[in-house]
């Protein structure tokens, strides 16, 4: 697992009502602060990569949908400098992800239905100096193949 990359497993308590479920508490650990929490939609198919980030941290969440979830560590002082990590979150897979500044996240939504990502950052985003950069879906460094491979 890539250095500083944390999972924390979800549940769900269900009832004959439908369920509740917890995503993130103060005392989870997860974020140095809170700066702000945000939700896109995204539909089937839509590849979302890459970006990273060089003060901020980001906590996804995925509670529509299903989405196959890629990191690269980008950090020049990382033992896991180079590693990729893939991870599968959604409805079916419920986790919460940590994603520490300096490791490059992206994703691809999963099956026929469009997928809803929450997503909790430690700093607001500044529109006049974002804190956001862009590394193409395709980057020959990353070499993700993000192709659905039929076994």
């Amino acid at each position: 697992m890539i250095e500083g990359v944390q999972i924390k497993n979800l549940i769900k308590h269900v009832d004959d009502r439908g369920f509740f479920m917890e995503i993130l508490r103060d005392d989870d650990n997860l974020l140095k602060r809170f700066g702000q929490a945000s939700m896109s939609f995204t539909y089937p198919g839509v590849i979302k990569a890459f970006h990273y980030h060089k003060l901020q941290d980001d906590l996804w969440f995925f509670p529509k949908g299903n989405a196959q979830v890629v990191l690269y560590d980008l950090r020049e002082d990382s033992p896991t400098r180079g590693m990729t990590n893939v991870f599968y979150m959604g409805e079916n897979n419920p986790i919460l992800l940590f994603i520490p500044v300096g490791v490059a996240h992206g994703y691809r939504v999963l099956g026929n239905e469009p997928a809803i990502i929450t997503y909790f950052t430690t700093i607001a985003y500044n529109r006049e100096n974002p804190d956001e950069y862009r590394i193409p879906w395709d980057d020959p460094e990353i070499g993700f193949d993000w192709a659905t491979k039929n076994r």
